[in-house]
């Protein structure tokens, strides 16, 4: 039997839980409708399913509740942040206004951020400036941890490290959200712990022989660059290129020996205005998604598709008829609830 729950229950469950565990009701709005927002995304690995992580993170102090982020240097169209270890989500957020408000004034933005708590899924943060009219990148990495190998190794140094852009088109913004790695740590976790092979030989193990078996994950084996054993040596150059721009332009990650889970993140925002006019620049990019989208298909039943277009006929789908969450999360939020003395919402 398939569960289906409302949206905007679910996001009322996820204030009501953040602020149970002393989140000041801005930033408690802000990380509760990006979980859900990535859950609608089909991103559950990036959902709901940290809710309780980020709960327990607050109670330890690892967290941080109170305050704002602070300015660190400023340089006309560019900051540099301390996020001071509140929320990710919110943070982000609040870099990605500031930046598409220099992007206004000025063409382009570029807020960098240090210390900031995870940021979850980055698809989420770039609807909303995409739609009106910018074209908004976010990268990320987690200098407190290391996952996957540099091509030619198998020694875990990086995390997977994604790029993430919006760009303005009709009818919906062209939205990506890439990891320079084969596949997530959040998936890797998730299928060791349901007993699971991976889809691929994503993994290398400690022997440098591939395999699809999760159990070498945190044992010696690490995730591979994008490209793997063959052509590796490109995602593990994306991937370098995402620490040089979130942890070198923050001046904060892996040389200073990182501990606490958390998020080196770059925003930049663009406005196709200031580089001539806008018409142009949505000339050429209605032309190149139409190009995409009416190339034959390998598959006749399945047309080529842009990026972002299936997330959001499944986040449609979800808000007209329910949610359907992956089987692994409910239980986290049931056991959740029953410690904060709440509700969960019905399903349908």
């Amino acid at each position: 039997m398939t569960h289906r729950y409302d949206v905007q229950e679910l996001v009322a469950f996820g204030i009501e839980a953040l602020k149970a565990a002393g989140l000041p009701d801005e930033p408690a709005g802000a990380v509760a409708r990006g979980l859900v927002e990535a859950d609608l995304f089909g991103h559950n690995t990036h959902g709901l399913a940290l809710l309780a992580d980020y709960i327990e993170e607050l109670r330890s102090g690892a967290m941080q509740s109170q305050g704002k982020p602070q300015v660190r240097a400023s340089f006309g169209a560019v900051e540099c942040w301390d996020a001071r270890r509140l929320p990710g989500i919110w943070t982000t957020k609040l870099a990605i206004e500031a930046a598409t408000s220099r992007a206004e004034a000025q063409g382009a933005g570029i807020i960098a951020v240090r210390h900031s708590h995870h940021i979850a899924c980055l698809a989420t943060f770039l609807e909303e400036p995409a739609r009106k009219g910018f074209l908004v990148l976010v990268l990320t990495s987690d200098p407190s941890v290391r996952f996957v190998a540099p091509f030619g190794g198998t020694t875990p140094v990086l995390t997977p490290n994604p790029i993430a852009a919006g760009i303005p088109a009709d009818p919906d913004p062209i939205i990506l959200d890439i990891s320079t790695s084969i596949t997530t740590a959040g998936m890797c976790q998730r299928s060791k712990a349901a007993g699971s092979r991976l889809q691929g030989q994503w993994l290398i193990g400690p022997d440098g022989q591939p395999t699809d078996d999760p159990s070498v994950f945190g044992t010696g084996g690490a995730l591979l660059p994008i490209g793997g054993l063959d052509h590796g040596h490109k995602g593990f150059a994306l991937g370098l290129l995402v620490e040089c721009l979130t942890q070198g332009l923050s001046g904060y990650g892996r040389a200073d020996d990182v501990q606490d889970w958390g998020a080196a993140v770059l925003v930049m925002a663009f406005k196709p205005a200031a580089f001539g006019s806008p018409a142009e620049f949505d000339r050429q990019v209605q032309w190149i998604a139409n190009a995409c989208r009416h190339a034959t298909p390998v598959d006749p039943n399945r047309p080529v598709r842009l990026p972002g277009e299936s997330a959001f006929a499944r986040r449609r789908l979800a808000l007209a008829e329910g949610i359907e969450l992956h089987p692994t999360i409910m239980p986290k939020l049931e056991k959740l609830a029953l410690s904060l003395g709440i509700d969960l919402p019905d399903s349908r």
